[in-house]
């Protein structure tokens, strides 16, 4: 465990430094910053349009440095062959891999916590208090979801180059978010092979739509219990699976 905080740490430092994460951290609040001016021509509507503009705007962006941090983490170390000296210690490959996507997640969740600041600031403007609380449910959620997203892009970083693995982590985050819409829409084809094949969809990839209550979160709506506890399991179960896989498959990686 000690190794995997070091791994964790130095991960999270190196998130850190790059620019990319505050340029768009500041793109966000000024996001949000403008939707105050946008909710102004929304006849009293300021709040839900902060909300709903704030939350979108953090699950994009969040999306943009969970799938392109996630993947140069571990390209990186082999593009720059420290990977080697990493090895050369008394570190395991499970390690080294559970300690990255520890640190990233780090990075994510500071990133979304300013975020999250940023909206309830801009509803703290306009007067909407009460939304300013009850975002931070729909902003667990996202977290949660940008937590799947990681490990998403830390998988395909394992076996595939960084162009291509970023492109599948979007692909991915897209068709997550559709995948019971489109499963839904298979049932009423009355089409078998278009079933089997949606239904496959549906349970390989991640149901990310699970993770979205921006809507209402908008309306002052707080997720269930149910829901919290439904939604940390999936996401638990989902990131843990990946994990292993990833683990398997650059365990057995040849990097000489």
């Amino acid at each position: 465990m000690n190794r995997i905080f070091v791994i964790a740490r130095n991960a999270f430092r190196e998130a850190v430094r790059d620019r990319v994460l505050y340029n768009l951290v500041i793109f966000v609040l000024l996001i949000t910053a403008s939707a105050i001016f946008l909710g102004e021509l929304t006849a009293g509507q300021e709040a839900r349009t902060i909300v709903n503009l704030g939350l979108g705007a953090m699950l994009i962006f969040g999306a943009f440095i969970a799938i392109f941090v996630g993947v140069s983490l571990v390209s990186k170390e082999i593009e720059k062959r420290t990977v080697y000296a990493v090895f050369a210690k008394p570190v395991g490959r499970g390690e080294f891999i559970i300690g990255k996507y520890l640190g990233l997640c780090l990075t994510l969740l500071v990133n979304v916590l300013v975020m999250g600041v940023g909206v309830s600031l801009a509803l703290f403007y306009v007067g909407g208090g009460n939304l300013a609380v009850t975002i931070w449910g729909a902003v667990f959620l996202i977290f949660l979801e940008l937590a799947i997203l990681t490990a998403v892009a830390v998988l395909f970083s394992s076996f595939s180059s960084p162009a291509l693995s970023a492109l599948l982590a979007f692909l991915v985050f897209i068709i997550g978010h559709f995948s019971s819409s489109l499963r839904d829409f298979a049932e009423n084809t009355g089409s078998n092979a278009a079933k089997i094949f949606f239904n496959f969809i549906y349970y390989l990839l991640p149901n990310l739509s699970f993770f979205t209550f921006r809507t209402n979160a908008a309306h002052g709506e707080m997720p269930t219990g149910a829901l919290f506890g439904g939604a940390s399991i999936y996401a638990a179960v989902y990131i843990t699976i990946l994990l292993a896989v990833t683990i398997l498959i650059f365990s057995r990686r040849n990097f000489k």
